[in-house]
């Protein structure tokens, strides 16, 4: 028992030794120079809104589980036309047609059809979103809708991001500098890390909103997008005069 505690004690140690060795890469100590590490941000209101819903009806046969799905998904068409946005704007991940067994039935038996597509839908006008999620649930053709905010130029963010972190890892660096009667030079070394904190989108039951919509505002109606916050993580390593 005592040897199994020692060998699970000794497994963390290496485990954390490990992640440490992730987050701080192992530079070579240098004479005359002097290394910082920062972590920076940038926060940006988001410019795009993503809405993901799906088509899901079970019919007894292929058939009519594929016309109800193709029915299902005219509606869809028509609640994107009414709101002025053209169906070719909204893009398909994946289309299915599912058998269903009777697990109960030794034979397991097929009892019917289940036709399954992922719709996503990106949208810049945001006052749209109420609109679309509230028809949808009124045409009852989804069981579950998301909802989640992003920034389409992510990499621009990154890089303002990074930018902070270099500036804060150099104040560091030159604080150093100063105090020990010296000067900073010249960056020899970087490494950089960038971190986004774009929610993942959470299920609603569109079928349980569209019983109690009727004139109620959206869920979203009058509330701020979050805000996207892009972080990094700069190591830097620079030389003395």
């Amino acid at each position: 028992m005592k040897s199994a505690a020692c060998f699970v004690a000794l497994f963390i140690l290496l485990v954390t030794a490990a992640c440490l060795a992730q987050e701080h890469p192992a530079v070579t100590a240098l004479p005359n120079s002097v290394y910082a590490g920062a972590d920076g941000k940038f926060e940006s209101a988001p410019d795009t809104a993503v809405i993901q819903f799906n088509i899901s009806v079970r019919e007894d046969s292929a058939q009519a589980a594929y016309q109800h799905a193709s029915k299902d998904a005219e509606q869809v068409r028509q609640v994107l036309r009414a709101n002025g946005i053209e169906p070719k704007a909204a893009t398909i991940g994946f289309f299915s047609v599912q058998p269903m067994f009777d697990f109960k039935n030794a034979k397991q038996t097929v009892i019917g059809y289940r036709v399954i597509t992922d719709v996503t839908l990106r949208l810049k006008d945001f006052s749209k979103i109420g609109p679309i999620t509230q028809q949808l649930a009124d045409a009852n053709v989804s069981e579950r809708q998301t909802l989640n905010y992003t920034l389409e130029n992510i990499d621009d963010a990154k890089n303002k991001a990074v930018e902070d972190a270099y500036r804060r890892a150099r104040n560091s660096a030159e604080t150093v500098a100063r105090a020990s009667g010296r000067a900073l030079g010249e960056l020899s070394y970087a490494s950089v890390d960038t971190f986004d904190n774009q929610r993942m989108p959470v299920p609603r039951m569109a079928r349980a909103m569209s019983a109690v919509a009727g004139a109620v505002p959206a869920p979203t109606e009058e509330f701020t997008p979050q805000n996207v916050t892009v972080t990094a993580h700069v190591n830097a390593l620079f030389n003395l005069k």
